[in-house]
């Protein structure tokens, strides 16, 4: 039997409730045409009868499939929403049981080290990579980010890819940008692209280190980028309350830079306008302006001396700080 690639695609909506793959094929099959014998299976599958065998008992032991009393032998699929639903209360029942084990296992924890260091070290590039997104992952409030040079490339993109996931789950993430690293292109980049996913992002001349901070109770600090590559993990300590006490200090003094979406045109400001702005509070010349936006510089000249001449600024740094100070970039809620 063919398989569309529609068809393709939907298999596996089963997987989470403990149905391979094959099984879930077999289970739609019988679902389009009830009551098949096993030759018939066979016959629509193009496959052996043996291993379609094992994958109806398969399906009968979840409840998905039923024999009738008849000879030859029937295949009878039960109705999706019960079944379903039957299963959905299987899982859940083992998930209360992992549970009732974990609080088990924290208890002997406890027990016997009472908890977690304060200060740990993790070594190796791909330790610290998994090490920063399992972080994220189990963030449930926010991320506080420092952000600078230098850049582990081969995590660059699971890492956004992540962050992409834990925002549309509601975890609000703040990013504090060093002015270096948003002149480089491709973070430049993925720093406009993340804010369009709801990143909240500032730029400030000199962040003094790199960090990531979750819920205020983790925080993952890379301290040698070479090959062997550590990281210092903190937790609840003096220091890790001064680390967040800095990130806030830094993010009152920082300027916001790419519009939020949640002001229309505050201050006579086009998006455009708002768009130039950022660039100019990054640093980027009208050169550089031009080149990222695909403008003659002349152009950007123009709207540049336009902005400034609305918002008092001598130089273009000068109108995205003030841009940024007004909240005309961004929210400056913190």
């Amino acid at each position: 039997m063919s398989v569309t690639r529609q068809e393709e695609i939907a298999v596996g909506a089963l997987k989470a409730l403990g149905v391979g793959e094959e099984e879930e094929r077999l289970y739609r099959l019988l679902l389009s045409g009830p009551d098949r014998t096993l030759a018939d299976l066979a016959e629509a599958l193009g496959a052996p009868p043996a291993p379609l065998r094992r994958r109806l008992r398969a399906l009968e032991d979840t409840g998905l499939v039923s024999r009738t009393p008849t000879r030859p032998v029937r295949y009878r699929p039960a109705p999706p929403g019960p079944a379903v639903d039957v299963l959905i209360a299987r899982r859940q029942e083992q998930l209360d049981r992992t549970r009732s084990e974990t609080k088990e296992l924290t208890q002997l924890w406890e027990e016997g080290t009472g908890r977690e260091p304060a200060v740990e070290v993790v070594q190796g590039a791909e330790a610290n990579i998994q090490l920063f997104l399992q972080t994220q992952r189990s963030a449930r409030e926010e991320i506080l980010t420092f952000d600078k040079p230098p850049y582990i490339i081969e995590g660059v993109g699971r890492q956004a890819e992540v962050q992409r996931d834990r925002m549309a789950m509601g975890v609000r993430y703040r990013t504090l940008y060093d002015r270096e690293s948003l002149l480089e292109p491709e973070q430049h980049a993925l720093a406009r692209e993340l804010a369009a996913h709801g990143e909240q992002a500032r730029v400030l001349d000199g962040v003094p280190l790199k960090a990531l901070i979750a819920d205020g109770t983790t925080a993952l600090v890379p301290v040698q980028l070479t090959e062997d590559r550590h990281a210092v993990v903190l937790r609840d300590s003096p220091l890790l309350d001064a680390l967040v006490s800095l990130f806030e200090l830094l993010w009152q003094r920082a300027t916001p830079l790419w519009p939020t979406g949640r002001h229309e045109h505050p201050g006579g400001l086009s998006d455009f306008d708002r768009l130039l702005l950022g660039y100019a509070a990054i640093g980027c010349t009208d050169e550089v302006t031009a080149r990222k936006t695909g403008l003659n510089q002349r152009t950007i000249e123009r709207h540049m001396r336009r902005i400034m001449d609305a918002l008092g600024a001598r130089t273009r740094f000068q109108a995205g700080l003030q841009a940024g100070l007004k909240g005309y970039l961004g929210d400056r809620e913190t």
